[in-house]
């Protein structure tokens, strides 16, 4: 190769590749390789393997590897580039969330099926598009590889990462890269891309609180005892102020990214009932990215069909706190426990059990690599400059790369769009915009490689 190349050639070969792309995809998708379901082991070891032989078509030297016998398979690989050329380190996962009920989706989950442009099935965007993207920017270039790659193919990025740390402590030198590209994202908005720079952390937490050792007939001591449903909801309800702001102190906010949120744009995405209204104060991205957001997921208490007459002596909550940029989940745990504690009503007994954490991610998007990005993909989306994004939702292990590998410039890319619809019934891939997204990951290989 003589030089970069042009734009014009890489956009007629994605076209190109695009069909094989897509049957790729599909097949993989055809693999419920689900982490969290036990009895689809199996087929999460199947979907490895197929990963592995995808990579090593395009001449990844890849292998298989796990934390210990019987963790999930993750797939990691190289493949050298030109010397002296940067070393990109791509990311994506192969597990997939479980499909639930059937009867929600209007085509089979396991099948894919084009609708309106759009490629529906479970994985089809979160992740194994991104798995996609990652083999087509290979294929882009055939023998002509711009620069060094490396690759980090996650097998249980929806059960958590439990094993992630060990797996990036064991294999740090084989990952260790000048670039990480992260492809577990999305876009602004359809023909809108976006460059994913702050994600926030989540500390779940079940609460009990215990008013009887044993229930009690409510004619009998009603008025006296308290029952645990009544505890429990007037604790929950000192979570958020009046205006819906949570009110456990301590917790830290940040400002976000001056970037419009359309007030139809939110209710159709969002799906609220026409007459709802929002909750909390400041603007709808900081509201949604960089501050702290708490909900209960969950509750434990007896079903109103059937109830009998009786105070309930105990009762349980699943507390989803969402954790801004800029705190840690040491002090946003330490924080809600101290507020539980300090609110629990007429004495009842509080029990707070921690489910799980995930640290709130920042990244500084400035420097060579991050050009590099923002004008592939201006270039990709003909000419519209990507958006500086967050992000409401978690995904912890982004945390773990930066610790791991703090030289590193990592971007966080990806697939979605506003109506992905990923974990939910449905989930669907727009198939122009995915296009678009071989096309940046292809133009930002060849940028970093011009670098």
């Amino acid at each position: 190769m003589t030089g970069p190349v042009p734009t014009e050639d890489l956009r007629a070969r994605i076209t190109e590749l695009l069909p094989g792309v897509r049957a790729d995809l599909e097949a993989l998708v055809r693999i419920p390789s689900v982490s969290a379901d036990p009895a689809r082991r199996d087929q999460v070891e199947a979907s490895a393997r197929a990963t592995a032989e995808l990579f090593a078509a395009e001449g990844v030297d890849v292998e298989i590897v796990r934390a210990y016998d019987g963790a999930p398979p993750a797939v990691i690989g190289h493949r050298a580039g030109p010397e002296g050329a940067p070393t990109v380190l791509l990311y994506a996962h192969h597990d997939v969330q479980p499909e639930n009920d059937h009867a929600e989706w209007d085509s089979p989950p396991w099948e894919p099926t084009e609708r309106d442009g759009r490629l529906y099935a479970r994985g089809a965007a979160d992740d194994k598009a991104g798995v996609l993207a990652h083999v087509a920017a290979l294929r882009a270039f055939g023998e002509d590889l711009p620069v060094s790659v490396k690759l980090f193919i996650e097998g249980e990025e929806e059960v958590g990462s439990d094993t992630l740390p060990e797996l990036l402590a064991t294999y740090r030198d084989r990952l260790a890269a000048d670039v990480i590209v992260i492809a577990d994202s999305g876009n602004w908005d359809i023909g809108v891309p976006a460059l994913t720079t702050s994600l926030r952390g989540l500390v779940r937490v079940d609460v009990e609180v215990r008013t009887l050792t044993h229930a009690v007939h409510s004619g009998m001591w009603g008025g006296l005892v308290p029952d645990a449903l009544i505890t429990l909801s007037r604790l929950i309800a000192t979570l958020h102020d009046d205006r819906g702001d949570v009110a456990v102190e301590g917790l830290v906010s940040s400002p976000a990214a001056d970037v419009d949120y359309p007030e139809e744009r939110l209710r159709a995405e969002s799906g609220a009932v026409p007459g709802i209204e929002w909750i909390g104060t400041g603007s709808a991205v900081e509201r949604l990215w960089t501050k702290p957001a708490l909900s209960i997921t969950g509750l434990d208490a007896p079903k109103v069909e059937g109830a009998s007459n009786t105070l309930v002596p105990a009762a349980r909550a699943k507390i989803s706190l969402r954790v801004a940029p800029g705190d840690t989940t040491a002090n946003a745990l330490a924080c809600l426990q101290r507020h539980l504690e300090a609110h629990v009503p007429w004495g009842a007994e509080l029990t707070v059990t921690v489910v799980d954490t995930g640290e709130a991610t920042r990244i500084e998007a400035s420097g060579p690599a991050y050009d590099a990005a923002r004008s592939a993909f201006t270039e990709a989306w003909d000419g519209t400059a990507p958006v500086d994004m967050g992000v409401g939702g978690s995904i912890p292990f982004i945390a773990e790369f930066l610790e791991t590998f703090p030289e590193a410039s990592v971007l966080v890319t990806g697939v979605e769009d506003p109506d992905t619809r990923a974990h939910g019934a449905n989930e669907g891939l727009h198939l122009a915009e995915f296009e678009r997204v071989l096309l940046a990951e292809a133009l930002l290989l060849r940028n970093l490689g011009a670098s």
